[in-house]
């Protein structure tokens, strides 16, 4: 999977519903940095 693309994809979802990356990471009980991480594609999981 590209990592980049991912990232991508979920932030522009989580742009398209009007989310703040930690309005994200409080719904999915997660921090925030990882949800930034998952939108720049570096994280490795």
């Amino acid at each position: 999977m590209d990592q980049k693309k991912i990232g991508a994809f979920i932030a522009q979802r989580r742009k398209e519903l009007n989310m703040t990356q930690k309005e994200l990471a409080e719904k999915m009980n997660i921090t925030d940095r990882a949800v930034s991480k998952w939108e720049t594609g570096v994280s490795q999981s």
